[in-house]
C-alpha cells in the first residue's frame, strides 16, 4: 500500500563517550571524505602531483565552512546573531540554566548548524584564490571544474543533514500526502524541500561524473563548472519555490525568495563559460 504521509520525529544527534555528536555535522565530514578521495582519483587518472592534495584540502576546508557560516549569518540571521556574535563560529548556543562541560554557563552546545551554500560558494572561490597565490598549480578554472563532482555530491549529503535536522523546511502541501515533522510539534504534511534538493544534487553529480569521463569535455576548461553552476543553482531556484521563507533579502524583494535571488548571479556566471569556447586545459 502507498504510504502519501511520514511521521518525522529523527533524533538528530547520538552520544559516545557523553559526547554528544550531530548527524547533521557528520554530513559535513562525509562529504568532505568523500570529496578528498573523488579529487585524489582525478589527480591520478591526470597524473598530477599529488603534494598539492593536502594543502588544496585544508583551504577548501577552512574557506567553505568560513563562507558558509558567514553566508548563514549575513544573508539570513543577522537580526539574530549581531546580537549574539559569541554563536557565529562557535558550535553552542545561548540557553537559559545551561552549562558546556560545566565551564560555561548559559549556553548548550549545538554542533554546527546553519550553513548557507551561496556563502560556501563565495568562501570556497576566496579560498581558491589563496591556494593559487601560494602554489604553482593548474589553472584557477581546472581546479574548479574537479571541484563540481565532489561538491554536487556533498550538498547532497548537507540538506540529507538538514532533514535530520528538521530545518529548511519545505511549505505545507495542503494535501494529504508529505512529511509531518513531529518533532516540531506539527500535525500537517511538508514538502521535504531538503530530499527534492538532495535528489537533485545527485543526479547532477552522476551526470557530471559522467561529464569528466570523457576527455574532449574534461580538457575544455570552465565547459564542467559552467554546467555545474547552471545545474546546482537551478535545482536551488526550483526547490525555493516549495520552501518556507527563510527571511533574509526576500524581506525588502519579495518578488522572490533570498534563495533564489542568490542563485541568479551564479546561473549566469554559469552560462558565460558554457557559452565561450576556451582553449584546452594544457
Amino acid at each position: 500500500m502507498f504510504i502519501s504521509q511520514i511521521r518525522w520525529s529523527p533524533t538528530e544527534s547520538f552520544e559516545i563517550l557523553g559526547f554528544p555528536i550531530y548527524i547533521y555535522s557528520l554530513m559535513f565530514i562525509l562529504a568532505f571524505i568523500v570529496g578528498y578521495n573523488l579529487v585524489k582519483s582525478f589527480f591520478a587518472i591526470e597524473k598530477v602531483d599529488e603534494k598539492y592534495l593536502d594543502p588544496l584540502l585544508i583551504y577548501l576546508v577552512l574557506s567553505v565552512f568560513l563562507g558558509a557560516r558567514l553566508g548563514e549569518v549575513l544573508f539570513y540571521q543577522w537580526g539574530y546573531y549581531q546580537n549574539h556574535l559569541i554563536e557565529i563560529f562557535l558550535p553552542i548556543q545561548e540557553s537559559p540554566n545551561s552549562s558546556i562541560f560545566g565551564l560555561i554557563d548559559g549556553y548548550k552546545f549545538t554542533g554546527f548548524r546553519g550553513l548557507a551554500s551561496h556563502g560556501a560558494a563565495i568562501g570556497m572561490t576566496i579560498g581558491l584564490l589563496i591556494f593559487k597565490s601560494k602554489y604553482n598549480f593548474k589553472s584557477l578554472i581546472w581546479i574548479f571544474d574537479r571541484l563540481t563532482i565532489p561538491t554536487a555530491i556533498g550538498a547532497a549529503f548537507v540538506r540529507i543533514g538538514n532533514f535530520f535536522n528538521s530545518e529548511i523546511l519545505g511549505k505545507y502541501t495542503n494535501n494529504n500526502w508529505g512529511i509531518i515533522f513531529e518533532n516540531r510539534g506539527e500535525v500537517l504534511p511538508r514538502h521535504p524541500a531538503q530530499l527534492y534538493e538532495s535528489f537533485g544534487y545527485i543526479s547532477l553529480f552522476i551526470i557530471l561524473y559522467i561529464l569528466y569521463q570523457k576527455v574532449s569535455i574534461r580538457e575544455k576548461e570552465g565547459k564542467l563548472f559552467g554546467f555545474f553552476l547552471i545545474g546546482l543553482f537551478s535545482i536551488r531556484f526550483i526547490v525555493e519555490f516549495v520552501k518556507e521563507s527563510q527571511g533574509g533579502i526576500e524581506t525588502f524583494l519579495p518578488a522572490l525568495s533570498t534563495g533564489q535571488w542568490l542563485s541568479i548571479p551564479f546561473i549566469l556566471i554559469g552560462i558565460v563559460f558554457l557559452s565561450f569556447n576556451r582553449k584546452k586545459v594544457s
